[in-house]
């Protein structure tokens, strides 16, 4: 008999079976449930329990994972649920992608129907789940989180508790979402700029990847200087970047290829310059990022 807490995966996407199949993997008595029922079997052929119903899968297991679409499908599963007393004493952990706003919502409507919650967000794919390197963040009670650590750091080594705030697991996530499309927008300009005079792309991405662990190792001294607000500039200063920016925005032109995105880069560091951050380093741009939309003051 397996000694391993019982979990339940409610959802049986890519992400929500490589869930559960890494609970089974690991000895953990699993039940599943998913609308289309045909997804379970695979995992029932490896053991797992399917649940009937909604309700029979949150009482199966004091640990209930939900990875669906979006919150609206959790409230569509869950609040029938709900009325009843069926989440008494559970541990609910949304691992769905949403909102912080959507997080704290869940958190108070979690706790108006008798269970603790933590919110989540998963930093790999499917493939990921169950590996040394795969990041899954939660938020929410930490006394919550470390009960039940052992059994959420299965689903990858480096699974983090980021505090109290049941928001800041999606915060994390749309933040680092940012950085990805950052990174991939300019690698792209710079792919096609080049392709425009004959370079492959695969050409371009050893010295592409090289460049931005460059920039990676500037990420700690850049946080240092927003947290203490100075922005010393010993490399260049943002109006030396500006210059720069310009030269993009030719080459691009002259290439014939898009000119929206480093003309969209150049005006926030214009603005930041007109600011009177020009003879500051980069990170200064952070005031810019700091102010609403439209706000100059």
């Amino acid at each position: 008999m397996s000694t391993a807490a019982p979990v339940t995966v409610i959802g049986l996407g890519l992400m929500g079976h490589a869930l559960a199949e890494t609970f089974l993997r690991e000895g953990h008595p699993t039940t599943v449930w998913n609308r289309t029922a045909a997804k379970a079997e695979p995992l029932v052929a490896k053991g797992a329990a399917l649940a009937g119903s909604v309700a029979d899968a949150v009482t199966a297991s004091p640990l209930v994972v939900v990875c669906v679409l979006d919150y609206d499908a959790v409230h569509a599963l869950l609040d029938p649920v709900g009325d009843g007393d069926a989440l008494d004493g559970r541990v609910l952990v949304n691992l769905t992608s949403g909102t912080s706003e959507g997080a704290r919502e869940m958190a108070e409507w979690a706790a108006r129907h008798g269970a603790t919650y933590l919110d989540g967000a998963i930093l790999t794919d499917p493939g990921g789940i169950g590996t040394a390197d795969a990041v899954v963040l939660h938020s929410g009670p930490r006394a919550v989180f470390e009960a039940h650590e052992s059994t959420l750091r299965l689903l990858g080594g480096a699974t983090t508790h980021l505090g109290e705030d049941h928001g800041l697991a999606s915060l994390y996530d749309v933040s680092v979402l940012g950085l990805m499309w950052g990174i991939l927008n300019g690698f792209l300009q710079g792919a096609a700029v080049l392709g425009a005079a004959g370079v492959d792309a695969s050409a371009f991405a050893p010295l592409a990847s090289t460049s931005i662990r460059t920039v990676a190792d500037w990420v700690g001294g850049y946080a240092e200087q927003i947290d203490k607000g100075e922005f010393p500039a010993p490399d260049a200063t943002l109006d030396t970047h500006l210059a720069s920016m310009d030269h993009l925005v030719h080459a691009s032109e002259s290439a014939g290829v898009s000119t929206e995105f480093p003309k969209f880069v150049k005006a926030l560091a214009a603005r930041s310059v007109a600011d009177g951050h020009g003879a500051e380093g980069y990170a200064a741009m952070i005031e810019l990022f700091r102010k609403p939309s439209g706000d100059r003051e």
